[in-house]
């Protein structure tokens, strides 16, 4: 009985370092300006990749294209490829990328709220 709860210890223990692990790999995806952009340019609707383009403002069609690979394969967009000439792609958040747009807009209302704050102390810092 004592084994197996050790057993079952280790294995909370090992669960909880993979979790860790992830979300630290994860988290380091996707905590990049284009990333962030992408998702809060998708919000609630389906873009094709040139209206994104669009929509994130200075990102290149490289960046664009690494980071929606990246968003999709960590499974927070959607590609859906149509069969027609010329083809058409569409991206959209999945329902964890809705839920990390929610963690976006709150640190976009963030830097807007402390907007004044962080260019005063910039200010003052470069002198």
């Amino acid at each position: 009985m004592v084994s197996q709860q050790v057993a079952g210890a280790d294995k909370d223990e090992a669960d909880l370092r993979r979790a860790d692990s992830l979300a630290r790999e994860i988290f380091s995806d996707v905590a990049n300006k284009w990333a962030f952009l992408i998702i809060e340019a998708l919000g609630e609707r389906t873009l094709r990749f040139t209206e994104l383009r669009r929509a994130v403002e200075g990102v290149s069609h490289k960046m664009l294209t690494q980071n929606l690979r990246m968003l999709e394969r960590n499974g927070l967009v959607e590609r859906c490829a149509h069969p027609t000439v010329p083809p058409r792609v569409d991206y959209t958040l999945t329902e964890p990328g809705r839920a990390l747009r929610g963690t976006v807009d709150a640190m976009c209302d963030w830097t807007h709220r402390y907007l004044g704050a962080i260019e005063h102390a910039r200010l003052r810092f470069d002198g």
